[in-house]
Parts: structure tokens; sequence; C-alpha cells
């Protein structure tokens, strides 16, 4: 065994009996590398990681690598979903270098830990050369491999920094329509998406394009929603059998997937069609919903209301072979075996011919048409084909389960536990499931047990009882964010008072003067290379751009100043350079609530909660809820409460409507027509 058998991450564990001499990231290890004055090895994945098993297999498992690395450098594993901050600054540099990145992601750095090479995958002979050939460098010609480092380091430092904006004015929306224009050109109208393979969900674009389709009432973007949502449900991504989304498809029509489950996706799609639910009524978004949700809730939920992060792409084959998606697919012998009389129409349904084909004999059920459509084409009642279906899927789960399942990555991330108690709450709004709720109040107990720290901490990881790791700002935004939605559909004060106190932490140990926006890394934490300020959307809003939300919601509850300036101001640096809006549709989010739009509704009384229960039946996304059963400490709830009554208060750009009792009236108000 090497140093990582005595780590909790399932990744690093499973590299734990490798013959290469790995260490994990630590102050002995990097200390290690200056004393022996050799290069570090940074090899970063996640335990889901298909090819990351593979270049394991190939490379890391093999006797003759293993002695290039042991003798000449100083190996390092990491979990990027434990560190992601190491993750961020390397695959900055490898980007810089190769113009791309992914995982596995391999940088060879001086001992101080300043790159000098990189990329993602190789194999075994690639890798041992180019290992090689950097150690013939660094003894024949150190000179070389250092001034390449520091303009790497030097180039690293300057991306990092992003111009103070010294604009005063107020925002302009119109922007939104050159970036709405420009982006509309990737779109693709036959699968939804981007039209190009592979294909990403990106929850945050779709959350972005669907709020400012509703409130420009802008009929075609909310139709692309629609169509990109509908064919993602469709998709072999979605898996019908037994919910859930794997991670991306590797084809244009939302097919194939790479097969690994990860929480932080499914936490987002659930919020996501939950929305777009509430807007559009579509029965496909509520069975997405409700299969999602159940398969968290039977895989991933512990007892003490911790979540999983993930399962594995790879699986067993019948022969015990570990290969990606085995315990997804099908062959046309096993479908007509386990379907029988209704195989044919089953096949119309799931594709079970070459729309649905994938490779060596194996399908991935996949649709192409609506369930209305099949059943007036088939001359069957739509209630008796959703019927069959759902009997079809049940019979498929069975056998499915008798299969060798997916590795399970067992470790819980605070962040991706926030995503997915958000997607719980936002769930409960739409479709009213009581069981909802009590799980995301059940996962916000756990994380302020066990997550929270007496000295105001969170911590990033728990494992088999012990928490670990100082949480990064990705955590606290995500769990403030929870803790909002939470108090939305409790009016539980404490929701709110919890984010209050995260957030004056921030302030102390993330925020930086200089730059205007808030590091990734606490002060606490011992510094990398660059330090890191996380601005850009990926498949997770920037933890910035989310920030930048809360501090806007939570401007309004406590009627601070200081917030919505330093919101302001964030979003007054980012605006400049934002090209691709893509990669900062969160940030366009944040953008709509400055919009007139915006508006603000209390609730106080005794029925208070009854009245927001119908509310978040509603697709309102410019609208920010609060409420009280009785009197209220909060700021903006202040003398709003009448014994014997239940009031609504309309508000909009800082002025109030008189108080109603209107329920309807109000609902009538909200809705942009």
């Amino acid at each position: 065994m090497n140093e990582l058998h005595l780590e909790t991450s399932p990744y690093l564990l499973q590299h734990a009996n490798n013959p290469v001499d790995w260490k994990a990231w630590n102050k002995k290890s990097l200390a290690l590398a200056k004393d022996q004055n050799k290069l570090i090895i940074i090899s970063i994945g996640y335990s889901a990681c298909h090819w990351c098993h593979v270049m394991e297999h190939e490379s890391f498992e093999n006797k003759d690598v293993a002695v290039v690395m042991n003798n000449n450098f100083i190996n390092i594993k990491v979990d990027r979903e434990e560190r992601p901050d190491i993750d961020a600054v390397y695959m900055k540099a490898v980007q810089i270098m190769t113009g791309r990145g992914g995982w596995p992601m391999n940088v060879v750095a001086l001992p101080d830990g300043r790159p000098v090479w990189g990329g993602t995958y190789f194999k075994k002979n690639e890798w041992i050369d180019a290992l090689q050939k950097l150690q013939e460098l660094y003894l024949t010609n150190p000179e070389t491999i250092m001034d390449y480092a520091e303009k790497m380091h030097q180039g690293l430092q300057s991306i990092s920094i992003i111009p103070i904006s010294a604009s005063q004015e107020d925002f302009n929306l119109d922007l939104l329509k050159n970036l709405i224009e420009k982006w509309g050109k990737s779109f693709d109208w036959e699968f939804g998406g981007m039209a190009r393979a592979p294909k990403f969900m990106m929850p945050n674009n779709y959350e972005f394009l669907l709020r400012y389709g509703y409130q420009t009432q802008n009929k075609k973007l909310l139709e692309f929603v629609d169509l990109t949502l509908t064919r993602m449900a469709y998709g072999g991504l979605f898996d019908t059998v037994d919910g859930a989304f794997s991670r991306y498809s590797v084809d244009m029509k939302w097919h194939v997937p790479h097969f690994e489950k990860m929480l932080y996706d499914n936490g987002q799609l659930v919020s996501l069609y939950a929305n777009a639910y509430k807007r559009s009524g579509n029965p496909v978004y509520k069975e997405v919903i409700e299969k999602t949700l159940h398969f968290v809730e039977k895989e991933w939920l512990t007892q003490e209301g911790s979540i999983f992060s993930a399962h594995d792409a790879d699986s067993l084959t019948p022969e015990n072979k570990l290969e990606e998606g085995a315990f997804y697919v099908w062959t046309k012998k096993e479908v007509n075996e386990i379907i029988g009389d209704d195989f044919e129409l089953f096949s119309v349904i799931f594709n079970i011919n070459e729309f649905g084909f994938w490779e060596h004999d194996n399908y991935v059920l996949i649709q192409n048409q609506s369930l209305e459509e099949i059943a007036l084409q088939e001359s069957i009642s739509l209630e008796e084909l959703t019927r069959k279906k759902k009997n079809w899927e049940q019979k498929l789960y069975q056998t499915r389960e008798k299969r060798s399942k997916p590795r399970l990555d067992d470790k819980c991330i605070t962040s991706w536990n926030a995503l997915m108690l958000k997607g719980y709450v936002d769930a409960y709004k739409a479709v009213g499931t009581q069981k909802y709720l009590d799980i995301a109040l059940q996962n916000a107990t756990f994380i302020t047990s066990k997550m929270w720290c007496d000295e105001g901490n969170l911590f990033r990881t728990y494992k088999n009882g012990t928490a670990t790791i100082n949480a990064y700002l990705e955590d606290y935004v995500h769990v403030m964010e929870g803790f909002i939605v939470l108090y939305e559909v409790t009016f539980d004060e404490q929701w709110l008072h919890h984010t209050k106190q995260l957030l004056d932490y921030c302030f102390d140990e993330f925020y930086d003067e200089n730059q205007q926006f808030f590091a990734f890394t606490s002060k606490k934490d011992a510094q990398l290379i660059t330090q890191h300020f996380e601005v850009e959307d990926n498949v997770i809003s920037a933890a910035n751009s989310v920030m930048a939300s809360v501090l806007c919601k939570m401007s309004i509850y406590f009627e601070n100043n200081h917030y919505k300036k330093t919101a302001s101001q964030m979003l007054q640096n980012i605006i400049p350079t934002i090209d691709y809006p893509s990669a900062f549709s969160n940030w366009l989010n944040v953008l709509l609530h400055f919009s007139d739009q915006n508006k603000e509704l209390v609730l106080c009384g005794e029925n208070a909660l009854m009245y927001a229960k119908r509310i978040h039946q509603n697709y309102f996304p410019n609208c920010i809820i609060a409420g009280s059963i009785d009197d209220s400490s909060i700021p903006f709830l202040k003398n709003r409460f009448v014994e014997n009554e239940t009031l609504l208060y309309l508000c909009q750009n800082k002025t109030c409507q008189k108080p109603n009792s209107q329920l309807e009236e109000i609902i009538s108000q909200l809705k942009i027509n």
C-alpha cells in the first residue's frame, strides 16, 4: 500500500494499492519535494470518472510506469471533489498550455508547485516518454524549465485579476438582447441544447433562459427551453428506469451518456424541472422530478440526512469485466424476453432500432416522440399507454437490480448536499409533496449539526461520521441559497439568521477588498501558487455569482445596503468581461434581480404558510417572498403583523401597496402577461 490508504476519499482509496508511491496533498508531501529537489506529479480526478479509471489501469497499475514515477518524482493524487481549489488552479494552467481541459488531469510542477507541463489522459508510452524527457530537461537544463514556470506563474496570476469598474450607472438590461441573439446562433432546434457534442446539461443556462423568456414574454425562447428539457428527459441521458441524469451525452441527441450520476447535476436539474413545471404544467417534467428524487432517496440519502456524491460510470459485465454503462444498457434479446407480447410497442416508444442503437448489440433507451403522439399512431388510449410504460419500466428495474451495480462514492460534500436540499425544496414548491420538504429539513439539520463548526466555519466533506477539510466559498454560497429557499416555504426565521451568520463570516474570511470579489479559499487556509476567484459559471454556477444573488436577497430581508452595494459592484465588474453568455448565465440571472419587474411579497398572519404554498405553485422568478405567522424581528417584516388577519403586502422599487387580504388578486398582479 502507498500513503493513500490513510485517506477517506473513495477516489484516493481506489489508488491505494497502485505500485506508484502516491501521496496526498499536504504539507509533508510538498515539503518532501523541496527537500529532495524533485519535480511533482499532480494527478487529479474523481471517483466516477471513466477515463481516470482507464489511465489508472493502463499506467498507474503498471510497474514499469511506477519505476519512472517513483525514482524521479514526488507523486501526489488529488480528489478534485475534495479539493476544488487545487483543481481550479492547475486546470487554468492546463488550459493555457493545451487549449483544453478535463479529467484525469496530470500536471508536472516544480518543487514549489509552479506548473511546467500538463494535460489530461495519456496512453502509457506517451506518459513514460513525457516524464523521462521532463526529468532529463530538469537535470540538464533547469534554467529553461524554471523560466517557463515563472512565465506560466505570471500568466496564472494575471488571469485571476478582473478590472474594477468605476461605473455607477444603473444596469442597462438592453445588453441582454444582444447576448441572447449571439447565444441563439448556437441553439440546436432539433434536439435542444447547444448544437455540438458532447452535450452538457448546464442547468444555470436554462434557468436564466427560462426566466428571461418569461419576463420578456419571448415565446420562441421559452419554446427552446421546453424543447431542451423535453429532449433531455427523453434521452438516454435520463435513466427512465430508475430516475436521475448522467453527467453528459457524447452525441447530439442526448442519447449515450458518460454513465456516471452526480449529485450536483441532479440537485440543480430537479430545481430546473420544478421551475419549468410550474410554468408549463408539462407532466414529463413532473415525472423527471419524482423519479429523480425517488432515486436520490433510495440510493444516496442516509439515515442522518446526508446525501452521497455519485455513482460510477463503470460496472461489471456478466463476464466480470469492468465496463462503462454495463449496468444501464440492453440487448434486443433481453428486452424481448422481459417485455414479451408488448415488445413491438415498447420498441416504438424506446427505439429498439437504429435510432436507439449504441454499440456491441447494446441499446440505450431513448424516446423521440411524446406519448400523446405514439398513442394516436398506435390507436391506444394515452392512459393505457402510460400504464404500460410504467409497468415495463418496473419489469426492467427488477431485472436490472440483479446486475452488478456501479460503484458508489459515499462521501458527502457540503455544496452538493445544499444543491440537492434546494432541489427538494423547489420540488416541494412545484408539486406539493410533503416528503420532499421533510427530507430538505433533515438535510439542513445535518448541515447545521455536522458540517458547521463552533468556530463559525463549515466543513467541506463528511464520511464515516467525520467532517473534514475547511469549506470553500462554493460550500457557503450554496448552503445559504438552500437555507433561503427553506425559509421561503417554512417562514422559520432560523434559516435566515443562519444565512446571515454565514454571510457575515464570508465577508470576514473570503472577501478581498482589492479585487472586490470573494476568494474561493478561506484566509485560514494555506495559499496555493495563485489566488483563485471563481467568476465563470460552469456546470455549477460560479461561487461569486451565487454570492451576488444571495447578497441581493439578503439585502432585502435585512434592509442592508452594504449587501446590495457589494452585489452591484461585483456585477459592474463582471459585465465588461462577458463575451459568451453561457459562461456567465447565473450572472445574467443576477442582472435580472435589478430589473424594474422585480417585486417582493410579504405574507403575515395565521394563514401565511397556506397562502405561500399557493403562491409557490406559480412560476414567479422575479418575486422574493417573506412571511410570518406572528410578530417578526426580521427588518423587512417589522410592523406588518396584525392580530387575527392574514395580510399580503406587494412591494416594488421600495414601495409597498396597501395591505391586501385577497390572495387571488395578488397572484393576478404577480403574473407577467
